[in-house]
């Protein structure tokens, strides 16, 4: 019996450069290109653009199609190949390493005018997948385009100094481009001491708009939804364009690229430049489509995305009862002046002390330490929680909250929680903080691992004089089956 070989295609079995630049698997390439109108790969004058070309996929899956697409126009199929791969595809690499591997995807041989070759009419080695060693541009120690810091970035010119062409300010091709499609560098390290990272795909979208397309098709992390770190004005931008045809969102980013974390999902849109009106949102959780729905972006009063669709529904109920929100009894972060890493204190318990709640341990202050910040709050019980949770993932990010008895305080590691009257009130709290309900409308604002007050925005404040349970709070906000189940299936079991 003679076995089946296995061809595996080669672009689905790369490792990734990192979690930054993550290479783009084919059949997820083809899912983005399904987005377009089938017919642009009928028309010999489409003209394609890949910005952030890594493996060439994009390229090489938009060739097939047009191979097929202009059989019958051209014939004769070198002809049909040269005429593709010069007149109507183009890219543009990170790297010279990812320009070299592109154009072995795209034309078979990493110079496109190679003996391999299997375009006949390039004249140089690049063809039409160009790299640029591009320089940033320096003021005041940051690049004006990217935010990349000079003395982490300043480098000599054997090292690989992240200056993506297509976002400094750099013309390629002097061309309108049909089509622009890709998936951007993510971020950029900044070199600074937390180790931060500067978010860089935004700049692709915002750069590609400029360049007017017929339609531009990118993904990039789901970050956006919320704002955030340089993401503010970007997010803002996005969620008021109508522009915005499609949407589809992965709760998992590892739903799109295997063995790859990228906290808070990924989601790629289709932006048609003469299409005005709501947007089709396909909300995909545990790898199936979890529901399609046409609405728009930003729902209203609201200044983020609010990403699963059966969610609308529930969020409309809570919210029309316009109780307060209680994020306004959250303290702001650093609540009493102390640094994560402050450890300036006796692990053991003293006569007349402060305790402190910090990183993974507990210490005391003397009384007489004088704290810098909202001292009124030392002597009432307190709930802290930490100031980052897990990673934007409500099927692992559980609030823990901790009773703080009176003259304790905490570090940056936590944020009060609201400062109450007795331990019995503060418990009540805590039977809030640990249901469903609470944990469900904390994550429709909370896609990262940031937990500042600002994340608990459509959480409602209750009636602390008792305790809750989530059937209490279905009840109170009249929710259906339907709309329980949604919520029991998004939130684990809390412990």
């Amino acid at each position: 019996m003679i076995k089946a070989i296995h061809n595996p295609d080669v672009l689905s079995c790369l490792a990734n450069l990192s979690n930054d630049e993550v290479f783009t698997p084919p059949n997820l390439a083809n899912a983005m290109l399904d987005l377009l109108p089938q017919t642009l790969f009928e028309s010999k004058e489409t003209k394609f653009l890949d910005p952030c070309a890594k493996s060439g996929v994009f390229l090489r899956e938009i060739a097939k199609r047009l191979m097929t697409g202009l059989k019958e126009q051209i014939s004769d199929e070198q002809e049909r190949i040269d005429h593709i791969f010069t007149k109507q595809l183009f890219g543009i690499a990170i790297t010279e390493l990812t320009g070299l591997l592109s154009r072995r995807s795209v034309y078979c041989s990493k110079t496109a005018n190679g003996k391999y070759s299997v375009c006949t009419k390039f004249e140089d080695e690049e063809g039409n997948i160009k790299f640029l060693r591009t320089k940033h541009t320096w003021k005041d120690g940051r690049c004006v385009y990217c935010g990349a810091s000079r003395a982490e970035y300043d480098r000599d010119e054997a090292l690989e100094s992240h200056a993506y062409t297509f976002i400094h300010g750099e013309e390629v091709f002097k061309m309108q481009f049909d089509v622009i499609i890709g998936n951007p560098p993510y971020q950029l390290k900044t070199g600074g001491a937390q180790a931060q990272a500067i978010p860089l795909y935004h700049r692709f979208v915002e750069q590609s708009m400029k360049l007017q397309p017929r339609y531009l098709v990118m993904i990039t992390p789901s970050r956006w939804f919320t704002g955030g770190f340089g993401l503010d004005r970007f997010r803002d931008m996005m969620l008021n364009d109508k522009h915005i045809r499609e949407l589809h969102d992965f709760y998992d980013a590892s739903d799109c690229f295997p063995n790859v974390e990228i906290k808070g999902g990924v989601s790629y849109f289709l932006w048609d430049r003469e299409y005005t009106g709501d947007c089709d949102i396909t909300t995909h959780i545990k790898d199936k489509i979890d529901s399609v729905t046409k609405r728009p972006l930003l729902e209203e009063g609201q200044d983020i995305f609010i990403r699963y669709n059966r969610a609308i529904p529930i969020l409309r109920k809570v919210l029309s009862r316009r109780e307060i929100s209680i994020s306004t009894c959250i303290s702001s972060q650093r609540p009493f002046g102390l640094p994560t890493n402050f450890d300036d204190f006796a692990e053991g318990k003293a006569e007349n002390s402060i305790k402190v709640y910090a990183n993974k341990k507990v210490g005391y202050l003397p009384m007489n330490y004088i704290i810098s910040k909202n001292q009124d709050m030392i002597g009432k019980w307190k709930i802290y929680t930490p100031k980052a949770i897990g990673s934007g993932n409500a099927q692992e990010d559980i609030v823990r909250p901790i009773i703080g008895e009176p003259n304790s305080i905490c570090t940056e590691t936590y944020v009060v929680f609201g400062t109450y009257d007795t331990r019995a009130e503060a418990e009540n709290v805590c039977s809030y903080i640990r249901t469903k309900f609470f944990h469900f409308l904390l994550t429709l604002h909370k896609n990262t691992q940031d937990a500042l007050a600002k994340v608990y925005s459509f959480i409602p404040v209750q009636d602390f004089s008792k305790p809750w349970t989530d059937e209490e709070l279905y009840t109170k906000y009249n929710l259906t089956v339907e709309e329980i189940a949604f919520i029991e299936d998004m939130v684990r079991a809390l412990e």
